[in-house]
């Protein structure tokens, strides 16, 4: 039976709105300790079986993609409308499996880009190559900006990935002095825009980000993107790197062409283009979900730290046991995933009943509908003040939902983090 539940705020989201906010009094070396050491090591071969698995799901699931046509075709000739609706459903279906097997894809190359598919780097850097290339990804290019996410996750100055946009950047008057009317003249708009824009979001915004750091940092200039081996994005000793993604990424752009000449524009478009253009909801949809939340902190240098940043993301159970399966824990154990990113993918459940086992009300997790929480946010998470050490999302009516508690601001002194 459909529950009304899909449209409401998990318990743990009101818990946490309800909490006034002050950083965990925890430190990296005592979540560091609870986590066992095997936990870190890499098996090759038990990572290669992922990868194999993985590939073969999506091989299966394109042979079947090949029987859709023919199958529903007897249908259609002698039951009509009923075979053509078959035929759609079925299309349907596939191109939620594939383009969910495939972000399994982009996820995989994500762990190799971390180093967590074997302890070999040539062995990382061949299944991410590979993985993030057939989905038209540019494995060196993303994983160098996405590594200096992860050393500054949450730092309004230093991160690189949904960054927030200040008062300022929308010209909004200060707060003391901004009316209801003001928020409403700048921000307001019609649902089917705001439904416009997030279609947007989801359906390209991975490639509008790659070729135009849009929720990048705003230091960065006009023109950064991932495909310039010459962008402030990268060091120079990176550049070699780019070049080899951005070859890559043309060779798959030709193959696809060869392949189409074969099959068809309509099979192309059926077997490939769709399930890529959903692959990248997903993707979009893992990502800002992990960073953009209206009662998760973002941080000023005077009061981030590496332990601070990691905390500041939320555990979710994107597409449940399939998310866990296909997306290799990303979304369920993100929060240990940003403390501890060289833990293979496999142990990462592990690490996390550790890590929540000290981390207590400081560890976030979210059970609300993901589509839900995608909703919220993106009509919540709108901009954050220019001033403040410490600072939540303000939505379209200037207010934040979660408030500092009084001694939020009273750090303690600082020990050395040791970081993973």
């Amino acid at each position: 039976m459909f529950s009304l539940k899909v449209f409401q705020d998990g318990p743990e989201f009101e818990k946490r709105k309800n909490r006034p906010f002050s950083p965990s009094k925890v430190s990296i070396l005592q979540v560091r300790a609870a986590i066992p050491k095997e936990l870190f090591e890499k098996n090759t071969l038990k990572g290669l079986l992922y990868v194999a698995r993985d590939i073969v799901c999506a091989i299966a699931i394109y042979k079947l993609g090949w029987l859709i046509d023919p199958v529903t075709q007897s249908l259609i000739d002698s039951y009509g409308t009923f075979g053509t609706v078959a035929k759609w459903t079925m299309w349907s279906l596939y191109w939620y499996c594939q383009s969910v097997v495939l972000a399994g894809w982009w996820c995989m190359a994500h762990e190799a880009g971390h180093g967590n598919v074997s302890p070999y780097n040539w062995v990382n850097h061949l299944v991410g190559f590979s993985l993030h290339t057939f989905v038209l990804a540019p494995y060196f290019a993303w994983r160098s900006s996405h590594h200096a996410h992860h050393k500054a996750v949450v730092s309004i100055e230093r991160d690189e990935n949904y960054v927030p946009r200040t008062r300022s950047d929308y010209g909004l008057p200060e707060a003391s002095q901004a009316r209801a009317v003001d928020y409403h003249e700048i921000l307001e708009e019609t649902p089917i825009y705001t439904l416009g824009r997030m279609l947007v979001m989801q359906l390209i915004g991975w490639q509008i980000y790659l070729f135009t750091d849009v929720s990048g940092s705003p230091r960065h200039p006009q023109g950064t993107n991932h495909f310039s081996p010459y962008s402030p994005l990268f060091k120079p000793s990176q550049r070699y790197g780019i070049v080899a993604s951005d070859i890559g990424i043309l060779c798959m752009m030709y193959i696809l062409y060869l392949w189409t000449q074969q099959v068809g524009v309509d099979m192309f478009v059926k077997l490939y283009f769709i399930p890529y253009i959903f692959l990248n909801h997903w993707i979009v949809m893992l990502t800002y979900l992990h960073h953009s939340d209206p009662t998760i902190p973002m941080y000023r240098n005077s009061q981030w730290s590496f332990l601070r940043g990691a905390l500041s993301t939320v555990d979710r159970p994107l597409l449940g046991w399939a998310g866990r399966v296909f997306f290799h824990n990303v979304s369920h154990d993100h929060i240990s995933h940003h403390l501890f990113s060289t833990i293979p993918f496999y142990n990462q459940p592990i690490a996390t009943k550790h890590i929540k086992a000290v981390l207590q009300d400081d560890y976030n997790y979210d059970s609300t509908n993901s589509f839900r929480a995608l909703y919220r946010s993106f009509t919540q998470c709108i901009f954050v003040e220019d001033e403040g050490d410490i600072v939540f999302y303000k939505n379209k009516e200037g207010k934040a939902i979660r408030e500092l508690a009084p001694d939020a601001l009273d750090r303690p002194t600082k020990v050395p983090e040791k970081k993973d």
